[in-house]
């Protein structure tokens, strides 16, 4: 089988970390956010995954190359030249992703974390015999998504609904697609939306289905939206009585640490943490609700709640950071700093509080 991730562009969304890498390599989890798709990909045979990019290709395709023969998957890039919107890189990658077998193929957004139910997905697409099957998730407040309306018993969808004013449901489009070969025959090779032009299509002709996702789903493309699906990841490795969450004394709730990460005395992780490779936590920190990237010095009794600190930064003694405050690359926090909100771009040095949520540039 084979899978299309639409990567896209830039990761404005996530600044300033994706001024550092693009958005698909920006570690979730201690992982990138791409492997955990790929490795969830290949655990249900497939064997080829193809990245729609139409930014820096090298840089993921030279980060990549490692894992290809890791985990035993090939792994192209169709770049386009043009931003094609969420059909016209599958028309783009067309000769790709249709081989002789005229099996189905995956199509997923980059920016979604789920527990990825592939396999009950190649078994719903088969069951109904459709033309294409998407996953939906519910949500508490449809009326900022665009809505599938279905038939609760077979799944069959009947009609999209763009952010609705009046209730007609509480399933969202999910990102996650498994389609057939015969819907390539549906898509121009331009810019064109698979949601508002190709899916209402077929949806006309009852040949497509929904599955409802079960456990937990988000779209991490932006850090408040990161912090959230950090939560409910971690929540979901509980559930499954995970050993890769941390135990101990000074542990609260769900938190994972690198084994490369040495944690002082006296500090209290948690809930809701991840602490990347080689960093250093010196005693008397607090960490709660963050993710702290690869080679970062937390300096003593820094407190640290709802931000994300960037790769190979510090963060001084006694310094206080929260409130959505994203530190790019190699971003030093000065000693008794106070960030609210800051989101600071890389390679600074933060000698003066922040007091209210500002970009730093």
């Amino acid at each position: 089988m084979k899978a299309l991730i639409l990567v896209g562009g830039f990761g404005t969304r996530l600044r300033p970390l994706t001024l550092s890498v693009p958005k698909p390599l920006v570690e979730f989890a201690n992982k990138p956010m791409i492997l955990h798709q790929i490795e969830a990909l290949k655990a249900v045979g497939v064997s080829e995954v193809v990245l729609a990019i139409n930014y820096q290709p090298e840089v993921m395709l030279n980060f990549l190359k490692e894992f290809e023969t890791k985990l035993g998957i090939t792994i192209t890039c169709s770049q386009e030249t043009e931003p094609l919107g969420t059909a016209g890189p599958l028309a783009l990658a067309r000769d790709k992703l249709v081989d002789e077998s005229g099996e189905p193929f995956f199509v997923l957004n980059s920016d979604v974390i789920s527990e990825y139910p592939f396999k009950e997905m190649i078994e719903f697409h088969k069951a109904h015999g459709g033309e294409a099957s998407i996953m939906v998730t519910k949500v508490d407040e449809p009326s900022k998504y665009g809505v599938v309306v279905m038939e609760e018993s077979t799944g069959q969808v009947d009609k999209f609904v763009e952010k609705p004013k009046l209730f007609v449901g509480n399933k969202i489009n999910a990102g996650i697609y498994l389609l057939n070969p015969s819907v390539l025959d549906r898509i121009e090779l331009r810019p064109t939306s698979i949601e508002k032009e190709v899916f209402p299509k077929i949806a006309a002709e009852k040949k497509l289905y929904a599955m409802v996702l079960p456990g937990f789903w988000m779209d991490i493309g932006q850090p408040r939206d990161y912090i959230t699906g950090l939560r409910l990841y971690l929540d979901s490795l509980r559930k499954k009585a995970s050993p890769k969450l941390a135990t101990g004394p000074n542990v609260v709730g769900n938190v994972l640490v690198h084994e490369t990460a040495k944690i002082g005395e006296g500090c209290l992780i948690g809930p809701d943490v991840a602490i990347g490779p080689g960093c250093v936590v010196e005693s008397g920190v607090r960490l709660s609700r963050c993710t702290v990237m690869r080679g970062v010095r937390i300096k003593k009794h820094a407190c640290i709640s709802s931000s994300i600190i960037g790769w190979h930064s510090t963060v001084g003694q006694w310094a206080r950071v929260e409130n959505m405050t994203i530190l790019g690359e190699d971003v030093h926090v000065c000693d008794e700093i106070y960030s609210n909100g800051g989101v600071v771009l890389p390679h600074k040095e933060i000698k003066s509080s922040i007091l209210k949520p500002e970009i730093v540039m």
